[in-house]
């Protein structure tokens, strides 16, 4: 039986698929442990310069927790029954990195989103910093309509990445939009034909890991901590990234690669 959570390299990209379509990817106890790991993974890997998560299937990214096993866990209905139930309760490094939450993760991330985005998956989108969406996606945070909340970053991050307004109506209605809307409000990049999804997400992988990489990861890492900041802080973390770039080995191969008319072999130092 296939690993619901799988990652596939490709040179410097990973592709990160959630593979449970039957449940349309809804993420259980165990995919969310799974899930943590191979964003560790990911992460700790100085080989692997970019990623994208996406699910199997064409009928949803991820529709969120399984309203079965993981919410009942979380809110105290279900005991605990196996090891991937115990260490979701008790490790607090499952739901952060499985989330993109309060993990230091400072390489970009695609999500490549193959339909519906709902609840924990839209979420998980919210941790990405790029998105591509099929034309049929459709996104919502529906937590309210059953007497919860959003708990893995949008009640702080959604007002950061679209309208006050537009985020205050989508958190507290709990009801679908389309791909249209998502584009319009500036949630996602693109919106594609399906069979283009995944040949685009590649692209756009490719092109961010052919460029230096301490440029890519200062860029990732000053963005995010500088958000929120006073203007101070936020130029004196702009201030550090030039000097740690500008000090690289990188910082000087490109420069150098461009007048010798050539590409530049960036060694991410």
């Amino acid at each position: 039986m296939n690993a619901p959570v799988r990652m596939d390299v490709e040179g410097a990209v990973a592709t990160i698929t959630l593979d449970a379509p039957a449940t349309r990817n809804a993420l259980t106890p165990q995919m969310l442990c799974l899930l943590a790991d191979t964003v560790k993974a990911f992460a700790a890997d100085e080989a692997l310069r970019v990623a994208i998560i996406t699910g199997a299937g064409d009928r949803a990214f991820c529709a969120g927790g399984d309203l079965a096993r993981t919410l009942p866990l979380m809110s105290g209905a279900r005991a605990s029954e196996d090891a991937w139930d115990r260490r979701l309760l008790e490790d607090p490094e499952v739901l952060a990195a499985s989330g993109l939450r309060d993990f230091p993760l400072d390489k970009p991330v695609i999500a490549a989103i193959n339909g519906a985005c709902m609840a924990a998956g839209f979420e998980l989108m919210l941790g990405t910093d790029l998105r591509l969406c099929a034309e049929h996606a459709s996104f919502a945070l529906p937590e309210v309509k059953r007497g919860l909340i959003p708990f893995a970053g949008s009640l702080a991050r959604l007002p950061r990445q679209v309208p006050y307004c537009v985020a205050m109506e989508w958190l507290l209605t709990g009801e679908a939009f389309p791909a249209a809307d998502a584009l319009r409000m500036g949630l996602v990049n693109r919106v594609l034909p399906a069979a283009e999804l995944m040949p685009a997400a590649r692209a756009l992988a490719r092109g961010i890991a052919a460029n230096g990489p301490v440029a890519v990861r200062a860029i990732k890492r000053t963005v995010s901590g500088s958000s929120g900041r006073p203007l101070e802080e936020a130029f004196a973390l702009e201030n550090t990234a030039k000097a740690e770039v500008m000090d690289s080995e990188d910082a000087r191969e490109g420069p150098r690669a461009f007048m010798e008319k050539r590409p530049p072999v960036f060694r991410g130092r």
